[in-house]
């Protein structure tokens, strides 16, 4: 959750005190869950690219239990922004490219605000990464690592 500092609530208002903004994204929606279960399929994608299992993959990331992958592969929850490297590093793909797919999926809306129509990295059917539009289809043959 972020937080905002606004103005103060009143002129009689104690110095420092200020409204507090707290913006959640509506992950009940059906287009965040739209975008989390396109999100699953990226990471479902990647890991098969790299041909890892979900238990494998969550040994590497150090996970207590594989059904946490099989949760985030089927749009079901997220990775926690401090592990995007373990999980990019354990994927074997750039953490810059993986943390802009990832924001595609988690937060629309600043990706859109910082990218714009760029592409995102995939997995290509050799293994390496290719391109994937914003409206999530794969280009392949793009491969670039």
């Amino acid at each position: 959750m972020l937080l905002y500092r606004l103005k103060p609530r009143s002129a009689s208002s104690q110095e420092g005190a200020f409204a507090v903004y707290a913006h959640h994204q509506r992950l009940d929606s059906e287009e965040g869950q739209g975008l989390r279960r396109e999100g699953g399929r990226y990471l479902r994608e990647l890991r098969e690219a790299r041909g890892l299992s979900q238990r494998q993959l969550a040994a590497l990331i150090g996970a207590e239990y594989y059904t946490f992958i099989s949760q985030l592969e089927t749009g079901r929850g997220r990775i926690p922004p401090d592990r995007y490297r373990t999980w990019a590093e354990a994927l074997g793909v750039d953490v810059r490219q993986f943390v802009q797919a990832l924001m595609r999926f988690y937060d629309p809306l600043t990706h859109e605000i910082l990218f714009g129509g760029e592409t995102i990295a995939a997995p290509s059917e050799d293994g390496g990464l290719g391109t994937r539009s914003r409206a999530g289809q794969a280009d392949r043959g793009a491969g670039t690592n």
